[in-house]
């Protein structure tokens, strides 16, 4: 690391060592949150996935993360993959109690996961904040369970776009330091005591890409809150699901190369292979991921056309041929979950 980000990096590590007692001690004129109550309301998460399942060689047929209660009735808020595909989940609470739980939605657009608890969890439900209201250098509390480390004090080092392989595209996530080591599905909580984020990843440039610094990547809660209602109606996205073309992809060089494609998804179906360069979308270059999700999803909703630019794998020379793909909604694809 260079000396020049150094001295930024451990300045943030000292600021965000003494954060948890500041924030039980503080005192104000309002009433003080009851972080031990905030704390006990995040449950882990298990789950079982078929060997069938589309993500069981990606992501394994047994899971386990981190949930938060959000609703009185058992409703738990959690990272999807943990959930996606599922055919039996349980929860475990602070005291350790196992309770069984059915899938509820899961949302590719957002990331986020929802099931419920089918026998009381016996904790109190976490209120959401507005993730909006965290900026930089904001202080917050990453609370897990299943972790030697349940809670760590964390601040926001960057809020900025986040783009995954798995086409993926997260504008305004949320990055913290230090790492959290259970961080999937983890409650991301602010001083008021409610419910900022859920934690997706650990990163390596959580500062940005130009310095190398190690922490997490979190969902922001406002994202949950217009499409809440319909996930709990339909399980899922309905209204402009964007369009998924199944393709993994990397970049590097002001190029985007194909990694993978989905087994017998819409990429694939139209000829896209590993090896494969984009080069753009609808006549327009892209030159990162970020640029080719932007585009892709300026296509339409899922169903539509993508015309893909693309360089094969192998080509002599340097001809760029137009492959036209029909996207289609990626639950479509994955294997269908229980039935909410």
């Amino acid at each position: 690391m260079p000396v020049r980000h150094l001295s930024k990096y451990l300045t943030c590590l000292a600021v965000v060592v003494g954060v948890l007692m500041p924030i039980l001690a503080a005192e104000s004129a309002r009433a003080k949150p009851d972080f031990r109550k905030i704390i006990e309301s995040v449950v882990m998460v298990q789950s079982k996935i078929p060997a069938t399942a589309r993500t069981a060689n990606s992501l394994g047929t047994e899971r386990q993360g981190s949930g938060i209660v959000i609703d009185d009735s058992g409703l738990v808020l959690t990272i999807g993959y943990l959930v996606m595909e599922s055919d039996a989940i349980t929860l475990v609470n602070y005291s350790g109690k196992s309770i069984p739980a059915r899938f509820i939605a899961y949302d590719h657009t957002s990331g986020f996961g929802l099931v419920r608890a089918l026998s009381p969890t016996g904790v109190l439900p976490v209120e959401m904040g507005a993730s909006s209201e965290m900026a930089e250098k904001s202080l917050a509390l990453v609370v897990s369970l299943g972790d030697s480390r349940p809670a760590t004090p964390v601040q926001i080092v960057s809020r900025r776009t986040f783009a995954g392989p798995w086409e993926y595209l997260l504008d305004q996530a949320i990055y913290t330091m230090p790492p959290h080591r259970g961080f999937g599905g983890a409650a991301l909580i602010n001083e008021q005591g409610q419910l900022v984020g859920v934690g997706s990843l650990f990163v390596n440039d959580a500062m940005g890409k130009e310095i190398a610094t190690p922490g997490n990547m979190f969902v922001p809660i406002d994202l949950l809150k217009p499409i809440l209602p319909e996930l709990l109606a339909n399980g899922r996205r309905i209204k402009s699901p964007g369009p998924w073309l199944g393709i993994y992809t990397s970049a590097q060089g002001g190029r985007v190369f194909v990694t993978r494609v989905a087994d017998s998804g819409p990429a694939q179906i139209a000829g896209i292979k590993a090896g494969d360069i984009v080069m753009g979308v609808g006549g327009k270059r892209v030159t990162d991921m970020i640029d080719f999700y932007q585009r892709v999803r300026s296509s339409g909703a899922a169903g539509s056309n993508v015309h893909i630019d693309l360089l094969p794998h192998g080509t002599a020379g340097l001809e760029i041929k137009q492959v036209i793909v029909k996207s289609q909604d990626r639950n479509d694809w994955l294997s269908k979950p229980l039935s909410h």
